[in-house]
């Protein structure tokens, strides 16, 4: 999945600016106030990173990580015009290391989708090596109602001045295979076209449960933002 936003990797936080990032980041901030996590934390699959400069604004010391350079560049990009102080790194959830223990990590908006579920326990116990003892995990998963009848063997489409995509969905059995079509405006008015494609697993919330545990972390559960269990599920962590 190293290449899967070599397309959408500078546009990923613009094409998504209706998921409510500041309420999310909102809910994050509060459920880390609950821990009362400590000042370091990474934030997993940050993309162009809209969390990790909401953790850092809100006085963490923060660092991302991503699988893709792509969303890593703008991601710096868009940190240095904003004057946020974080730092960027690439890196799989599943082979996840870092140079010292941290307080929290945090992985939004989907991270977890795109791990398999032989590999939950492996990205589960690597997140786990880098946090402190009674640091805070807090991930959510799209729930597998989504992927099945929203996402799956489905078409979405979006026009916009800079650039339109195509995004057809085929469902199988435990994932959705996301093929995207991207067309990018150039400087002279003609577009250039490039082509992609994403896997996202369908993970039952009892077997992240059940994953997280063999992990060793304690678990609770709940819909996003605290509300039902519908198309996303929380998690929120503690490495015993």
């Amino acid at each position: 999945m190293a290449n899967s936003y070599s397309a959408l990797g500078r546009w990923f936080e613009y094409l998504n600016d209706d998921c409510g990032y500041e309420k999310w980041s909102q809910y994050l901030i509060g459920k880390l106030g609950n821990f009362g996590a400590g000042a370091s934390g990474a934030d997993i699959g940050c993309g162009n990173g809209y969390f990790t400069r909401s953790l850092a604004k809100a006085g963490y010391s923060m660092l991302g990580v991503d699988i893709s350079a792509e969303m890593l560049n703008r991601a710096q990009e868009i940190s240095l015009k904003e004057g946020v102080r974080a730092e960027f790194l690439l890196g799989d959830i599943t082979k996840l290391k870092l140079n010292a223990k941290i307080d929290f990590a945090v992985a939004v908006n989907d991270c977890l989708n795109y791990v398999p579920k032989n590999k939950l326990k492996t990205a589960f116990s690597r997140v786990g090596s880098c946090l402190k003892k009674g640091g805070a995990f807090i991930f959510d998963i799209s729930s597998p109602e989504k992927l099945r009848n929203v996402l799956g063997n489905n078409l979405f489409a979006e026009d916009r001045e800079e650039i339109t995509y195509l995004w057809f969905n085929t469902l199988s059995e435990d994932k959705v295979v996301m093929d995207l079509t991207v067309f990018e405006k150039r400087a002279d008015g003609s577009y250039s076209r490039s082509d992609e494609t994403h896997v996202q697993y369908i993970h039952e919330e009892k077997d992240v449960i059940s994953a997280l545990v063999e992990a060793g972390f304690e678990v609770s559960s709940e819909g996003h933002l605290g509300q039902e269990k519908r198309e996303r599920i929380n998690f929120i962590c503690t490495r015993l």
